[in-house]
């Protein structure tokens, strides 16, 4: 392979966190090689005994993944650490290269390696939330050879000065892993703007730039990277007058004065998505206008029963609490596919992902449903000047939007809307905003489906950029059904904490965004640099690109004010 440690360079990908950072260039760990096929034990060795040393090793992976999960502060670091973790803890692939190690002879590692080869295929072959584990497995599988041989994990790099981490991609426990004291940006080939890499990126603050095809072989261990977090252009080896100006602008300590607006006046609130009580605070903290995506499941994970009324009274009120005089739109479970919950679970699904998720859980567990907005409307009559919406995921037709609408009232909820994130809510807006009062687009989701590409394949990235200009004209679909009634539409995906593209959402008809506390005071700088109109011209050059790319070099040439910021 070809030096480039010295050469100059750039690659370009999809920015999913703003903010610009020079560094030196620093891979991850090697990845395990394939122990040997024909690496056998000999007659005289304890079979039993050489097959014990897996679960050792096991329960050792299981263990540093607890411990890392219990030092993590992110609530979703925390949560994708316990989730590996359980599967470090499935019996079943230790016991499966336990028998190799009795039955076959197999060496412990290849015996592991053989169990793990043959999880993953039964998964791919499974497809949906089942094919998205597949990394996970693989990852469990490194760290548990890498155990067993003494070797170290594939993981970040040994070192004491901050710097830019390039890889392939980043398993979810590494991702979550990250110190953003040390990790200045991260780039990577292959993870899309809605993989872990980038959740955990944004929640972090990290500036990222994903789906950079050939950033592991044009940025070299040792070179010097200059990172734009929100274009999404990498420099290799940048020029000293480069480094000084990205010195400046990341050196710009921008703030959020609890209004966002247009540089006309043009209101556009700005608020936060929280997953539990903590989050919340630091949403509060950073001044969001109020919350446009709570999400509920975490009342629900890890149980093997559903919380009580009173359960989800107490967490739902630890929420509103933080936001008097404020609005917070809450998101009823939304489990299934990726987030599949021990008591509503469906056996019977070969595509979980195009199964029984979200709303249509309602169907098969009414109860369910019920009680969580009776459990909403106590915990919105508890803090009664907190301003509640609440919200169904995965709806699709005007039927489920007047069942969800009905089942709201029933509660006295009388604000209460739709999630838009499956195309046939989109074209069907007009009518489904007839009966709901607002709706909220999912533009993770709504990308995954308009482009029929699993959102967490690092692979089928470029699927998944919330670029795409038919995605762009479904959220346009949706801001033209919502006008016929006056409604007012939200974006709570990864897509509006991008700065350039809020302003094209806001173009768009969008009147809330909300993201990442952490991605609130670029966005509002961004959208007090440029008027309505310019937000509107923006939205006309995206709409009629004829690719993601296109639109995204074409709106950021169309934004001097951006560049001119350092967004």
């Amino acid at each position: 392979m070809e030096d480039t440690t010295n050469v100059r360079a750039t690659v370009t990908g999809i920015g999913v966190c703003s903010g610009i950072k020079a560094g030196r260039v620093y891979h991850v760990t090697a990845p395990i090689e394939e122990p040997a096929p024909g690496l056998r034990l000999s007659p005289r060795e304890d079979y039993d005994k050489a097959a014990a040393r897996i679960a050792q090793a096991s329960d050792k992976v299981q263990a540093n993944l607890e411990q890392a999960a219990q030092r993590a502060t992110l609530e979703s670091t925390r949560e994708m650490l316990e989730a590996t973790a359980t599967m470090a803890a499935d019996p079943t692939l230790v016991a499966d290269a336990q028998r190799r190690v009795r039955e076959d002879h197999l060496v412990p590692e290849r015996a592991v390696w053989e169990a793990a080869h043959e999880v993953t295929e039964q998964f791919t072959a499974l497809g949906g939330y089942f094919a998205e584990r597949t990394t996970d497995i693989r990852d469990i599988r490194d760290r548990i050879i890498a155990s067993l041989t003494g070797l170290l994990a594939p993981g970040l790099p040994a070192s004491d000065e901050p710097y830019v981490l390039v890889a392939p991609d980043l398993a979810p426990s590494l991702a979550a892993t990250l110190d953003e004291n040390l990790v200045l940006a991260i780039v990577t080939d292959g993870a899309g703007p809605t993989s872990h890499t980038a959740i955990i990126a944004n929640a972090k603050g990290i500036p990222a730039v994903v789906a950079a095809r050939g950033a592991t072989e044009l940025l070299a261990p040792g070179s010097i990277a200059l990172v734009n977090g929100s274009s999404g252009i990498v420099v290799n080896n940048p020029t000293p007058e480069e480094l000084e100006a990205a010195l400046k602008q990341s050196d710009v300590v921008r703030t959020f004065s609890g209004e966002g607006a247009t540089k006309d006046g043009h209101r556009v609130q700005i608020l936060a998505n929280v997953g539990d009580p903590a989050s919340a605070a630091e949403a509060a903290a950073a001044g969001a206008e109020g919350v446009g995506l709570f999400r509920t499941e975490f009342c629900f994970l890890d149980r093997e029963t559903a919380p009580s009324v009173e359960e989800q009274v107490a967490e739902y009120s630890a929420v509103f609490e933080h936001f008097p005089d404020k609005k917070v739109v809450i998101r009823t479970l939304d489990s299934g596919a990726d987030k599949p919950l021990p008591f509503l679970t469906f056996d019977d699904e070969e595509n979980p992902a195009l199964g029984v998720r979200g709303y249509r859980t309602a169907e098969r567990s009414p109860e369910l449903l019920d009680q969580q907005l009776q459990a909403i409307a106590t915990a919105a009559r508890a803090n009664a000047s907190t301003d509640v919406w609440v919200m169904a995921p995965m709806i699709s037709t005007v039927d489920e939007t007047n069942a969800f609408v009905a089942s709201c009232e029933k509660h006295s909820l009388n604000t209460s809307g739709v999630m838009i994130e499956v195309p046939s809510a989109a074209l069907l807006s007009g009518h489904i905003l007839a009966t709901a009062k607002f709706a909220s687009i999912g533009t993770n989701d709504l990308t995954q489906y308009a482009m029929a590409a699993d959102r967490l394949m690092g692979v089928l990235a470029n699927f998944s950029d919330p670029w795409q200009p038919a995605v762009l004209q479904l959220i346009s679909a949706t801001c033209q059904g919502a006008l016929l009634h006056s409604r007012p539409v939200g974006v709570c995906g990864e897509a509006a904490a991008n700065p350039a593209l809020a302003l094209v959402l806001v173009g768009l008809g969008v009147t809330s965004l909300s993201m990442s506390p952490r991605a609130i005071p670029e966005v509002a700088t961004a959208l007090a640099a440029v008027d309505l109109e310019k937000c509107r011209d923006l939205a006309r050059i995206a709409v009629a690109c004829p690719t993601a790319a296109d639109a995204r070099h074409a709106v950021r040439d169309a934004l001097p004010e951006l560049t001119a910021l350092g967004l």
